[in-house]
């Protein structure tokens, strides 16, 4: 059974009644935080990590600054973000004989995941609100492959043009992973990512921006890395220069992704094989011992994605490419960038 509704009689978001719902869609964890500018230390961190080049071709990253640093010039109106985490963690994963993909990447398209289940809470909280059906998919933003921001498309608007909210999943300029630790949902580790206590890292982060007020706001966690520097010696290519700072122009999943140009040669070897995105820093993170395998039916791998081998990738056709990754967040890396991965990796048989 459904949870009951999630707006008190004074128009107020029942924080309670609201991570239950979430909880029923399949989302691990939901926090709500209040909508105001970042402070100014992570404000000065997102500066420096741009001006140092650290973003490498993904120039987007330095387009609408001030909408990252502060939400409420997104949703002018703005009151709460409501932050959510969905479980990718993979039941069945490729064998060691195998060429390898990150996990996140093992299922569906994520974006179309997490934005529809965020459609559902957001429909939760404003029941008397229409989109307007002049613009397709108008519960959202638009859904580019991945982080392109759209600031303006597909935004679900009122017959005033005010809208009460926005849904993120990774295709606004918004600090997903700041918003989720402001939301309490875990802590940033050293490698960057978002780690939740007894659950781990493998996961991904969506967001409601509302212009309604909470009952109840979360309180961020503090770090619970202590000393423990795995991830930062897993990294093959150095590319977690120092704990919480990542270098994209050498992380591997950079490369093998958004990167469109050759990859380095003295990175060849790193790749071993791995032919699209890594996952190495966060296999070495103790807190994913504690990770379980999702229940997401949209996560989990085809059998076709399963049974390739080695000599299947190696003679990829474009058709076979578009069969497996028809609704896959690998089209990000397009034919080519995958076949040229699989170039500059380690067939398995080879190590």
């Amino acid at each position: 059974m459904e949870p009951t509704p999630q707006i008190t009689p004074n128009g107020v978001i029942d924080a309670r009644r609201l991570k239950a719902l979430a909880a029923h869609l399949g989302f691990t964890a939901c926090g709500i935080a209040p909508a105001t500018p970042v402070d100014d230390t992570t404000a000065d961190t997102l500066r420096h990590w741009i001006a140092e080049g650290h973003n490498g071709t993904m120039h987007y990253m330095a387009n609408h600054t001030q909408l990252r640093l502060d939400p409420t010039q997104l949703l002018p109106a703005a009151r709460s973000i409501i932050a959510v985490a969905l479980n990718y963690y993979p039941q069945q994963q490729l064998t060691p004989t195998q060429y390898q993909f990150a996990y996140y990447a093992y299922g569906t398209d994520y974006h179309d995941a997490v934005k529809n289940r965020l459609r559902t809470l957001a429909a939760h909280l404003h029941p008397d609100f229409t989109p307007n059906t002049s613009t397709p998919n108008a519960h959202t933003p638009a859904t580019p492959t991945t982080n392109t921001d759209t600031t303006t498309n597909n935004t679900p608007t009122s017959a005033t043009g005010t809208p009460p909210y926005l849904i993120c999943c990774d295709t606004k300029p918004l600090l997903e992973r700041h918003w989720a630790w402001r939301a309490g949902l875990g802590w940033t580790g050293k490698n960057t990512n978002l780690i939740i206590p007894n659950a781990g890292s493998y996961f991904f982060l969506g967001e409601i921006i509302t212009t309604l007020p909470a009952d109840h706001y979360d309180t961020p966690l503090p770090s619970r890395c202590g000393t423990c520097d795995h991830c930062l010696r897993a990294c093959p290519t150095g590319a977690l220069c120092r704990p919480h700072h990542l270098d994209a122009r050498r992380c591997l999943s950079y490369l093998t992704i958004e990167h469109r140009g050759d990859i380095p040669p003295h990175l060849h070897t790193a790749l071993g094989t791995t032919i699209y995105g890594c996952d190495r820093c966060q296999q070495a993170c103790p807190h994913n011992r504690s990770a379980r395998p999702t229940t997401i039916p949209e996560f989990a791998p085809s059998p076709q994605f399963l049974a390739m081998q080695p000599a299947d990738w190696q003679h990829l056709t474009p058709d076979t490419y578009r069969q497996l990754f028809r609704h896959s967040a690998v089209k990000r890396a397009k034919y080519d960038g995958l076949m040229r991965n699989i170039a500059c990796a380690t067939p398995p048989s080879a190590t």
